[in-house]
């Protein structure tokens, strides 16, 4: 559920090593006698829900889904390290953010002979993200516009407004803070791709393309904006400091302690499966804006049921991917149990999008999104070392958190660990 962007032209700029997907293009796969078993691995919750529904309607192809850490908590690493070894599953739920990377590595098969007859019914920019050049490594399955999720009846109690501009955020963050000191508006970025949702927004992108060479712009003014507004209400210690939507951050939450989370549509199951004691109390309004009256958007999250190297079966892998993001009752089920917004447009058109949520409120809370959506940029484009990328910045970002350095310090690190990474793969970088 994590990233999205595009890649075009992208696989023209790896190295050797990444040319090695390109070897996926080469059919191994056949048509079995019997029934075709198939693993998965992935971490969000509610897609062994999906799974066991598609086993129930397919008797000659059985998923065995494999719960695994997050992506960057290990999940990427223990994929990588399994088709290094040659026995990695043939399934895989990777972000758009990391697809790249896996490219680069060469620990992805090209299934666009069997994918690419389902190309149109997906959301146009989201094809785009399983694909590198010409090569399709597998099926989108959600995106992760942004937005405000906010305690309504906290604001409404310190007579504040529902901020429409990051001006009028730090404003209520000081008010609400001044009035009672043990309420905080919300917790600063905690991570890269936290970082890079909010530059995305401000109209920065962090890497790009030019003839056969990488850019890398992470310290960006784009980027020293976004971290030196964060560092103003670090300093002026009007911010819950507390990792979000960890167990602390739930119960102050419950509490009507945090009043405001800036997250992708994905985290409104976090909040409505954990915080029981402020059902209805919440509710969710676009992002605040750097100017009044404008509609800029962000997206953190997304991703695609990918297909990894040396899949035997992949005709029947990308068969299960496309009902897994298509079909009617695996889609809700995965709205109702994971919070995805659909890549697919028969997802889109699903009444459960439009449906309206007791937790927030009666709110139907997919219309912000759904203009999220369409208010969001969809050239950003990710680069070819993401896991280096978020290991830096989280450890930036925990050290500005803590007072040891500055959020503008861990966009320089981040940058220079950036080129300095890409550059020993052999890329050819530059700073933007």
């Amino acid at each position: 559920m994590r990233g999205a962007g595009a890649l075009l032209a992208v696989g023209a700029l790896f190295t050797t090593s990444a040319c090695g997907s390109g070897s996926g293009s080469k059919d191994t796969s056949h048509k079995p006698a019997g029934r075709v078993n198939l693993t998965f691995w992935g971490w969000a919750p509610g897609y062994d829900k999906s799974v066991a529904m598609f086993n129930a309607s397919h008797p000659d192809i059985h998923v065995t889904f494999q719960k695994t850490a997050g992506g960057s908590a290990g999940g990427y690493s223990k994929m990588l390290n399994a088709v290094k070894a040659g026995n990695a599953p043939c399934l895989a739920q990777v972000g758009y953010e990391t697809l790249p990377s896996f490219a680069a590595a060469g620990a992805l098969q090209d299934v666009g002979r069997y994918a690419n007859k389902s190309r149109d019914q997906y959301v146009d920019w989201t094809w785009k993200s399983v694909s590198v050049a010409d090569q399709v490594y597998g099926i989108p399955l959600d995106t992760g516009p942004e937005a405000m999720f906010y305690r309504a009846d906290v604001l409404k109690k310190f007579k504040q407004p529902v901020p429409t501009t990051w001006e009028e955020f730090a404003k209520v963050a000081k008010a609400v803070h001044k009035a009672d000191p043990s309420v905080e508006m919300a917790t600063p970025p905690g991570d890269g791709y936290d970082v890079a949702g909010l530059t995305w927004q401000a109209g920065g992108k962090w890497f790009g393309t030019e003839g056969s060479k990488w850019q890398v712009n992470i310290d960006s003014p784009e980027s020293r904006k976004v971290a030196a507004y964060w560092q103003d209400l670090l300093d002026a210690k009007v911010l819950k400091t507390t990792p979000a939507l960890d167990a602390k951050w739930m119960a102050d939450a419950d509490k009507g302690k945090v009043v405001a989370h800036i997250g992708a549509v994905w985290i409104n199951t976090f909040l409505s499966q954990n915080l029981k004691g402020s059902a209805g109390k919440w509710a969710v309004a676009p992002l605040p804006q750097w100017a009044k009256g404008d509609k800029a958007a962000a997206n953190n999250g997304g991703s695609s049921t990918a297909v990894l190297k040396g899949c035997k079966n992949q005709e029947e892998a990308v068969e299960f991917a496309d009902w897994f993001s298509r079909s009617k009752g695996s889609v809700e089920n995965l709205i109702k149990n994971t919070g995805i917004y659909p890549a697919s447009k028969d997802g889109l058109a699903l009444p459960a999008v439009n449906a309206p949520s007791k937790f927030f409120g009666g709110q139907k809370i997919f219309d912000v999104f759904k203009e999220a959506a369409a208010d969001t940029d969809n050239t950003w484009q990710w680069g070819p070392t993401m896991a280096q990328v978020e290991a830096d910045f989280t450890d930036g970002m925990k050290k500005a958190i803590a007072g040891d350095a500055s959020v503008t310090d861990a966009l320089t690190t981040t940058q220079d660990k950036t080129i300095e990474a890409m550059k020993a793969q052999g890329l050819n970088v530059s700073k933007g």
